[in-house]
């Protein structure tokens, strides 16, 4: 029997009421290596119940004392770094050394929160009136959700909870039912690091899982990573149902390649960006937009880097790209390529035929590259979360900014040029969220915070870092005056500080 993969409620493994199971693959081979529980409301409501007991001790406890628990958290992430790449691997195909770096990035996120009791510090004003101080507090929210996507089982949950837990919340955390065995881990492992049951949580399931968290009277608030369409719904269920949300979606990141720019750091920039865990990353470079007569140029060096790309398992030392998470998704990406081709997309390099030997069933698509493509074909509007690149031809800078400003996505978006002046108007003018002058994935570190613009985030925060902190917490602000004796009877005019 395939291995089950169970919730944690109440700090204890459990199959749930749910009925319901899927399964989940070994991208590489395509064979079902475990089958997952799908939460139902009842599973929900459990876990809620358990945060709901947990909340008052914990949201109690010093920020020195919650930080303990994170430091000792990191600890043991850094000393399992090998084996929960290898869960990664396993169940979403990426290459080892990429799953790695992965969590590395979430580590980050928990050495930000690590550092709580100095971001929580409120603000303090002596005499804003007669006798009278004023002071303000950021206090935490309750019982609070995250639902990840499939392509980051690691990195994304822990750009949530450490700084939801390290400001007194309690987390339920709905990973993907595609790779779900990286978020039980993580339970275990903050379990071992003294976190009290209950104050963690993980859920799997789809829909009747995300509307019974999206439903719950008891959830304060959901942050949420995942395609557009999806993240919108959860932010206007969630917000319909008084709830705080903040939903990334999805993105169509641009690189535009100047002119000036230096082509073989350009070219070394789109083959990692754009093929990188085979493009299933939201900040994957999707679109190359080439100005002037730099194109030609760019495709040429481009297209023997994207033919000569090592696709083969994750586990294989040597492969620079493995395969896509699921077969559907696998067929998805061919069904763009075909699309490209019938739009009238020159096809440079086709990946669609790829098959390695031994891993025939595997859910693999070789680096596909696709030159003039035009705004109004489907791959250049529509996020495509593969390893697939389009190059865009512009005439002048000007077109090129333009083109990135008016695309429905905001994510990310990146400039490579040895001019100054082109960096800094790119970096003022383009409305986009995270920003990259010669750097292809400018994902901000913990202590900034991650989040895109347009249709690729709804709601008000960013996510991690500073705005995370804000987030998970209410402000509250207290005035505060002793009687010293002397009575001047009611005043019915507005308090002012005079």
């Amino acid at each position: 029997m395939a291995r089950l993969i169970e919730h944690v409620i109440a700090g204890r493994k459990t199959a749930g009421t749910g009925p319901r199971r899927g399964d989940v693959y070994n991208p590489a081979t395509g064979e079902v290596q475990a089958q997952v529980v799908f939460a139902d409301p009842a599973d929900v409501d459990a876990a809620v119940r358990a945060g709901l007991k947990a909340f008052p001790d914990w949201s109690a406890a010093p920020p020195a004392r919650r930080a303990r628990v994170l430091f000792a958290f990191r600890d043991l992430i850094e000393r399992n770094m090998d084996d929960l790449a290898k869960i990664v691997t396993a169940e979403h195909g990426k290459v080892l050394s990429d799953a790695k770096g992965s969590i590395t990035r979430g580590l980050e996120v928990v050495e930000f929160a690590c550092g709580i009791p100095q971001l929580l510090k409120g603000e303090f004003t002596e005499q804003v009136g007669t006798g009278i101080d004023s002071w303000s507090v950021r206090q935490p929210l309750g019982v609070v959700a995250g639902i990840t996507p499939f392509n980051f089982p690691a990195m994304v949950p822990m750009w949530m909870f450490p700084v939801a837990l390290a400001t007194g919340n309690c987390f339920i955390l709905k990973p993907s039912e595609r790779d779900p065995s990286l978020g039980v881990r993580l339970a275990e492992l903050l379990k071992e690091a003294g976190l009290p049951d209950g104050v963690f949580a993980v859920v799997h399931g789809d829909k009747v899982a995300v509307d019974a968290l999206l439903h719950h009277k008891d959830i304060q608030a959901v942050s949420f990573v995942g395609s557009t369409p999806i993240a919108e719904y959860v932010y206007r269920t969630g917000t319909a149902a008084g709830k705080r949300v903040q939903a990334l979606g999805g993105a169509k990141n641009h690189m535009v390649v100047m002119p000036d720019a230096d082509l073989d750091q350009a070219t070394d920039a789109l083959i990692g960006a754009a093929y990188g865990a085979a493009g299933e990353r939201c900040m994957a470079v999707s679109v190359a937009v080439a100005v002037g007569n730099v194109a030609d140029k760019l495709v040429e060096k481009l297209v023997p880097r994207v033919r000569g790309l090592k696709v083969g398992p994750g586990t294989d030392p040597e492969a620079e790209m493995g395969p896509l998470v699921t077969r559907q998704h696998m067929e998805k990406v061919r069904g763009y390529i075909d699309r490209g081709v019938a739009e009238g997309a020159k096809l440079v390099v086709d990946g669609r035929g790829l098959k390695l030997q031994g891993y025939e069933m595997g859910f693999f698509v070789g680096g596909t590259l696709f030159d003039e493509v035009k705004p109004e074909m489907t791959i250049y509007k529509e996020e495509i979360f593969g390893p697939v690149l389009a190059v865009v031809r512009s005439p002048d800078y000007k077109t090129a900014v333009d083109l990135v400003n008016r695309h429905e996505y905001g994510n990310g978006a990146a400039i490579f040029t040895r001019d100054g002046d082109a960096a800094r108007d790119f970096c003022n003018t383009v409305r986009i969220g995270m920003v990259g002058v010669n750097v292809p994935i400018p994902v901000p570190l913990a202590f900034h915070s991650f989040g895109g613009w347009k249709r690729s985030l709804f709601g008000d925060h960013h996510m991690h870092g500073p705005e995370g902190v804000r987030f998970f917490t209410r402000l509250k602000t207290m005035t505060q005056r002793w009687p010293t004796g002397i009575r001047a009877g009611a005043d019915f005019s507005i308090p002012t500080m005079r």
